[in-house]
């Protein structure tokens, strides 16, 4: 019997799309991206798609493009009378953007869920939200997916003897918390204090770290700064080594060149978004398998609930 569900990607994740739809056991589907010499973006499916699941796959990164192009997508769907459109974007962008937290200031993610939702989306599959409770600002269901449940196994291959985790910032300690209890762990958490967007003004770590292998958790890494100050003070503090594991590698500006020269022993990001470059210190591990399981249990109308590292924990 003929699957009714359709897999497409726009251009910016592209080199993921195609890892899913093959796990999930269909081929990507066809779709026609253009620009105009102006920049404006057209969207064209090249085969029917009515009556269908459709699957449309597009982290949100820089350039706004990405965006545009979803939004686009799930127009196009609608428009080709799909059954059901699901958008997949495994990084949200304007994530970080997500209360007023000073007068005259835009909530830049709660917009972003609106855009999605006017276009007609039916459902949204995302991993690891700057905060949990944007999954609030859409009126549909959302699939909030967790890096965790690819991280624990490779942290459990590194057979670190004396581990504890730590949390970059106060507002990470729930996440943190969370794994260190799989763990039977300690945790410590760095509190820092910024004077404005990615430039840190002071930090100080709460806990103690002494002799200890730690393993820094976050969800975002932009400029690398956090990471690479928290890991030296650490180490300054008797660590015995530092490794961070984030899940969306944005790395902007100079981020690179801080985490090459930092005193980490490695970085491990997820393929949410696609590496500028390559570094000896970065390692990327694939959320395919993760996501490919989430859609097909969306697409069969089951449970994700064993995808989440809290069912393990259960009794």
């Amino acid at each position: 019997m003929e699957s009714t569900a359709k897999i497409f990607s726009g251009t910016g994740s592209g080199y993921l799309a195609e890892k899913i739809a093959s796990k999930f056991g269909e081929t990507l589907g066809k779709v026609k991206i253009q620009r105009f010499s102006d920049g404006e973006i057209g969207v064209e499916f090249q085969e029917s798609i009515r009556g269908k699941f459709v699957f449309l796959i597009q982290s949100t990164f820089a350039p706004t493009d990405n965006i545009m192009e979803l939004l686009l997508m799930i127009d196009a769907a609608k428009r080709a009378s799909a059954y059901k459109v699901i958008a997949v974007i495994p990084y949200y962008g304007y994530a970080r953007q997500d209360r007023k937290d000073r007068p005259r200031v835009a909530i830049g993610s709660k917009l972003v869920a609106n855009m999605i939702v006017a276009a007609g989306a039916d459902r949204v599959v995302t991993m690891d939200l700057h905060a949990p409770q944007i999954q609030g600002y859409f009126d549909i269901p959302v699939d909030h997916l967790e890096s965790s449940a690819i991280f624990i196994p490779y942290i459990e291959s590194l057979n670190l003897d004396n581990l504890t985790f730590a949390a970059p910032d106060v507002g990470s300690a729930n996440r943190i918390r969370e794994i260190a209890s799989f763990f039977e762990c300690e945790m410590v958490i760095c509190d820092k204090h910024r004077k404005r967007a990615n430039e840190i003004a002071s930090m100080v770590v709460i806990g103690d770290v002494k002799d200890r292998d730690i393993i820094l958790i976050d969800d975002i890494c932009d400029t690398g700064g956090t990471l690479a100050k928290s890991a030296g003070l650490m180490m300054e503090k008797g660590a015995r080594s530092v490794r961070a594991f984030c899940t969306h590698p944005v790395l902007s500006g100079s981020a690179y060149e801080n985490i090459e020269k930092s005193v980490l022993e490695e970085l491990v990001v997820c393929d949410t978004i696609p590496l500028k470059q390559q570094s000896k210190k970065i390692k990327v591990l694939s959320t395919d398998e993760l996501f490919a399981v989430a859609l097909r249990n969306a697409y069969e109308n089951k449970s994700i609930n064993s995808l989440f590292i809290r069912s393990r924990m259960l009794p």
